[in-house]
C-alpha cells in the first residue's frame, strides 16, 4: 500500500503540486518522508504530553486537583502582598482626607528647613525625645548643640511622637461600602488603660507662646461705648455684634490679631460683675459657688430650646465618676420640660450630669446660646485645667481621661477638634450650608466675601499642609485653659456674635490669622476617631417626626402548647401537625434530587 502514513501532515497545498511534478506527477511516502517537518503544536497539550510535566503529581491528584493547587497557592501569595501593603501603608503622611474620611494621615513633626542643621537636629532627635509634661531633665547636648525644645515647641504644626504603646498602631484599611449603612463611620482608636493615662496628665500648664496675660473688656452700656469710640460719621450703627458681646469696631476686631504679651479682648459676659452675674446669661448665686471650684477636668454640654435628649455617658471609670464633673447647661423652657417629664427633680442631677440653669439667655437664636459655654468655657470655668465639650445629641462613650490622652497629651496639644468628614475648604462648607437652609444665604454670603477680600480667605490646598482642613466638625472641642487657647476661643465667639453662628466658617479665619502672629497649631483629628468615643444622635424634632418602630408580639410558647393539650384532652381531638412548606426553587430543587435518587437505584 503506497499510500501517505496516517498521522504525517506535509506542507502546504501549493507544495504538494510541486512536490508532484518533480516526481513526474507521484507522490510517494519516500518523497513525503525527505520533506523537513516542524513539530506540531496541538500535540503539547494531549493529556500525555501534560503528564510527562509532572507524571508523579499528575498520577496521584489528577489534573483537577493540579490546577486547584495552583490557585490556592496564587491566592495565598495575592493574601500575603495584601497584608504587607496594608502594614507598609498605615503611615501614609501629608495628604488630604479624602470624602469617605478614612484615609490615614499624620503631622509632619517639623517641615524640612525650619531647623537649622539637619544633623544637629538627628543628633537631638536620638539623643532626647522628652517633654516638659514628664518633667524629664535634658541631657546635655553634643558639641554642636542641637536646638532647644522650646525652639522646636515654636514650630508651626510641631506634635512630638514619643516612645509610647500606640506608636506601632495602624488603622486598618476602609471597609467596603454598606448600602444599610451609607455615610462616614468610626474607626479604631488605639487607648491606654485609664491609671495611665492618669499618670500621663501633666503636672504644670503649657507654655503659652507670647501671650502670657489675657483680660476681657467690660462694659456696662455696649451701644453708647461703641458711639463714643466710631471714628465713621457714616455709620450710626454697629456691624454686628450685641449687648452680650460688645459691639468692637473693625479696627478693634483687626487689632485683636495682633498676639501681645498682654491684652484685652472681648469675650462676652460684659455686663455684670462676674460671667453669669447679670450679664445676659446668669446662674443662679449656688451654682456660681459650683462653677468657681477647681477641678483638673471637666465635660460640659447643652440644651437650649428643648433642641435635644440628654445623653447619658457610658464606660466612665470610677475614678472620672469621683474626679471629673459633668455640667450640662439648659436654658427655662428646657427646664420645664424635663421636670414636667419628671426627668429633672431638686437635686438638679440627671444621670452622671449636673444641671446648671441658664437664666435671662442673650439670644433669641437657641444655637446662638449654644455657642456661649461651647467657646466660653474658660470665662464660665476660671479653674478648670482641661475641658471636654460635647454637643447635646452627643453620647460620650470613653472615659475622659482617655480621650484627654489621646488627643491632647500624647500628641503635646492644647487645643484638639475633628475635621468635617467631607468637606475642607470654607467655600464649599458655605454653599453646603446655603443649600441645607442652615443660615441666610444672603448672610453667609456677606461673611464669606468679607473674610475673603478682608482677611485674605483663599481656597484650600496642599500649601496649607501640616494643616489638613479648613473645616471642622465642631460638635466636640478638647483644650486645656491657658491664655493662647482662651484667646483663640474668645475671637471665635467674637466672630460668631458679628457674623452668622456657623461656627465652621470663622474657624480657619481666626486660626490662620493667630498662627499668622505666634507658633502655636490646632490638633485637628479624623473624624472618624471623634465617632470612635462619641455616638452622634438625632434632634428632638427629627425624632417626633420619625415613624413608631414595628413591635411583632408573639404568644407565649409555653401557653400555647398547654392550651392545646387542653384542646386535646376536652375534645379527644388529634392535633394538627403544620408542615414546613417548601416554595419556588426549594421545592423544585428538591422534587430534582428525588427523581434522581430514584433513576440512580433503577439503574442499579
Amino acid at each position: 500500500m503506497t499510500g501517505v502514513p496516517l498521522g504525517l501532515r506535509s506542507t502546504s497545498f501549493n507544495s504538494l503540486q510541486q512536490l508532484q511534478l518533480q516526481n513526474g506527477g507521484v507522490f510517494t511516502a519516500s518523497s513525503a518522508a525527505s520533506l523537513p517537518r516542524r513539530p506540531s503544536k496541538a500535540l503539547i497539550h494531549l493529556p500525555r504530553e501534560k503528564e510527562r510535566v509532572c507524571p508523579s503529581i499528575c498520577r496521584q491528584l489528577g489534573r483537577g486537583k493540579v490546577a486547584m493547587l495552583l490557585l490556592v497557592g496564587l491566592g495565598f501569595l495575592v493574601f500575603v502582598f495584601g497584608c504587607f501593603m496594608i502594614y507598609s501603608g498605615g503611615n501614609i503622611s501629608s495628604e488630604i482626607e479624602d470624602t469617605r474620611s478614612y484615609t490615614v494621615t499624620r503631622y509632619e513633626i517639623v517641615k524640612s528647613g525650619e531647623v537649622e542643621d539637619k544633623s544637629q537636629e538627628s543628633n537631638y532627635s536620638r539623643e532626647t525625645s522628652l517633654t516638659t509634661r514628664h518633667q524629664h531633665k535634658l541631657k546635655p547636648p553634643r558639641a554642636p548643640g542641637p536646638p532647644s525644645l522650646s525652639k522646636l515647641k515654636a514650630t508651626k504644626g510641631y506634635f512630638p511622637t514619643l516612645s509610647h504603646q500606640c506608636d506601632h498602631f495602624a488603622l486598618p484599611p476602609p471597609p467596603p461600602a454598606d448600602r444599610r449603612r451609607p455615610g462616614p463611620r468610626p474607626c479604631p482608636v488605639c487607648y491606654i488603660p485609664v491609671e495611665q493615662a492618669i499618670a500621663s496628665m501633666p503636672s504644670s500648664p503649657s507654655v503659652s507662646p507670647v501671650l502670657h496675660s489675657l483680660t476681657y473688656v467690660h462694659d456696662e452700656n455696649p451701644i453708647q461705648a461703641f458711639m463714643q469710640k466710631n471714628d465713621d460719621p457714616t455709620t450710626s450703627q454697629p456691624d454686628g455684634g450685641s449687648d452680650f458681646g460688645g459691639y468692637p469696631t473693625l479696627q478693634e476686631r483687626d487689632a485683636a490679631f495682633d498676639i501681645k504679651e498682654e491684652m484685652t479682648v472681648y469675650c462676652g459676659f460684659v455686663k455684670g460683675s462676674r460671667p453669669g452675674r447679670h450679664t445676659g446669661f446668669d446662674f443662679d448665686e449656688a451654682d456660681l459657688f459650683e462653677l468657681d471650684q477647681y477641678h483638673d477636668v471637666i465635660v460640659a454640654s447643652a440644651i437650649f430650646g428643648n433642641y435635644d435628649l440628654i445623653q447619658q455617658p457610658r464606660n466612665i471609670s470610677k475614678a472620672a465618676k469621683k474626679n471629673v464633673p459633668f455640667y450640662m447647661f439648659i436654658d427655662e423652657e428646657t427646664e420645664s420640660f424635663m421636670k414636667n417629664a419628671s426627668i429633672l427633680d431638686g437635686s438638679r442631677r440627671v444621670g452622671l450630669w449636673r444641671i446648671i440653669v441658664v437664666r435671662n439667655i442673650p439670644y433669641t437664636d437657641a444655637r446662638r446660646n449654644g455657642k456661649v459655654p461651647k467657646l466660653l468655657l474658660h470665662r464660665i470655668f476660671p479653674n478648670v485645667r482641661y475641658s471636654i465639650w460635647i454637643d447635646g445629641k452627643l453620647q460620650l462613650v470613653v472615659d475622659p481621661y482617655q480621650v484627654l490622652e489621646r488627643f491632647l497629651w500624647r500628641p503635646n496639644a492644647t487645643f484638639a477638634i475633628s475635621r468635617h468628614y467631607r468637606r475642607f475648604d470654607v467655600f464649599v462648607e458655605a454653599e453646603a450650608n446655603k443649600a441645607a437652609g442652615k443660615y441666610e444665604n444672603a448672610s453667609i454670603d456677606r461673611q464669606v466675601q468679607f473674610y475673603k477680600y478682608h482677611d485674605g480667605l483663599t481656597h484650600y490646598s496642599k500649601e496649607k499642609l501640616p494643616i489638613t482642613s479648613d473645616v471642622p466638625e465642631g460638635c466636640v472641642i478638647i483644650r486645656e485653659h491657658i491664655p493662647i487657647t482662651n484667646l483663640f476661643t474668645c475671637l471665635w465667639f467674637n466672630e460668631v456674635d458679628r457674623f452668622t453662628s456657623r461656627d465652621q466658617i470663622s474657624f480657619s479665619t481666626v486660626r490662620d490669622k493667630i498662627m499668622a502672629k505666634v507658633d502655636w497649631s490646632v490638633n485637628m483629628f479624623l473624624d472618624c476617631e471623634r465617632r470612635n468615643f462619641v455616638i452622634q444622635g438625632y434632634h428632638r424634632d427629627i425624632l417626633e417626626h420619625m415613624p413608631p418602630p414595628i413591635v411583632r408580639r408573639y404568644p407565649p410558647a409555653v401557653a400555647r402548647n398547654s392550651n392545646s393539650n387542653n384542646n386535646n384532652n376536652n375534645n379527644n381531638i388529634r392535633p394538627q401537625i403544620k408542615k414546613n412548606p417548601r416554595r419556588g426553587r426549594d421545592r423544585k430543587s428538591g422534587s430534582r434530587r428525588h427523581h434522581k435518587v430514584v433513576g440512580n437505584i433503577l439503574s442499579l
